[in-house]
């Protein structure tokens, strides 16, 4: 029996899954380990606890792994790819295949063809992949310049809202329900969270919004709908992009998603593929979220062919 490893390493947790060639035999998840967060010396502590934990759980030896695929975020780094190679061979044997996270998330939706995938979590990004295996990219510039739609990008904007708002005499959820998540008195505190040198979790108010916009407020409907129509246009400024580097026309056809405001919040998601079906009708577009660790599975798999 063969055995291995799949790792997705994104920029909020981190979820590793032993696997033979049929079967998922077991899985852990933990914080992320990405090295521009958390620093060398923890990211090394957590993954290799993390590897041994999945391997505990599924009742596996580590000097018996065949193949371990990770998604790393932040991938692009020679440091971290070299951290990451250095860090798993430490715990398992065999050979270590090193992605990006959103590499990973482009083969569990694909399986190595050719797709568009919007990626929309605490950041956002969107990837293309032609058929003859050309890459094209927009957005992923960080919460300060960009990561449109993304759930960064919703929870400041609930912020900034909410407070123009408030300049106007206008009542809305957004302020009062994001003072409550924060436990604050009154606006001072609040405005001094927001304008601390260390930035806030803005992503983690993604859900007060969703909540809002359920409860009727006009604002965070607002909100959520611009999101999705933000990731739209990332995803229709990529399909140029594919026809630019000479994609195929059919390369540009499907659309698939991860992350969780595209997974979790219906309005972003529904705002998204309605400016996109306006547009490109006959789009297939994906109805659930892809998982971007069975993208890496895939791949520690399929290398042994």
């Amino acid at each position: 029996m063969s055995l291995y490893l799949a790792i997705d390493a994104g920029g909020t947790k981190t979820r590793c899954r032993f696997a033979d060639e049929a079967r998922v035999l077991g899985e852990a998840a933990g914080e992320t380990v990405k090295l521009m967060s958390v620093g060398e010396e923890v990211a090394t502590a957590r993954l290799q606890e993390l590897v041994r934990a999945a391997a505990a759980n599924a009742s596996v030896a580590l000097d018996a792994v065949e193949r371990t695929c990770i998604g790393l975020a932040g991938s692009s780094s020679e440091a971290a790819r070299a951290w990451a190679d250095k860090t798993l061979r430490s715990v398992v044997s065999g050979e270590i295949l090193v992605a990006g996270d959103e590499e990973i998330a482009l083969d569990a939706a694909f399986h190595g063809g050719p797709g568009i995938l919007v990626i929309a979590g605490t950041g956002s990004n969107v990837i293309g992949r032609c058929s003859n295996g050309v890459t094209v990219t927009a957005g992923g510039w960080g919460p300060v310049l960009g990561d449109e739609g993304s759930g960064h990008w919703i929870g400041l904007g609930a912020l900034r809202a909410g407070l123009r708002a408030h300049d106007r005499g206008i009542d809305t959820c957004l302020l009062r329900e994001i003072m409550a998540h924060w436990k604050f008195q009154d606006l001072g505190e609040l405005v001094a969270k927001g304008n601390q040198r260390s930035r806030p979790d803005f992503a983690e108010l993604t859900k007060i919004v969703a909540s809002c916009a359920d409860q009727g407020d006009a604002l965070a409907v607002s909100l959520l709908e611009r999101a999705g129509e933000e990731l739209a246009t990332q995803v229709r400024l990529v399909m140029s992009k594919m026809h630019i580097a000479g994609c195929a026309e059919g390369d540009k056809s499907r659309v698939a998603f991860t992350g969780s405001v595209l997974g979790e919040i219906a309005r972003v998601r529904r705002s998204m593929v309605e400016h996109l079906r306006a547009l490109t009708p006959e789009l297939e577009i994906a109805e659930t979220a892809v998982e971007p660790l069975e993208g890496a599975l895939w791949r520690a798999r399929k290398s042994r062919d």
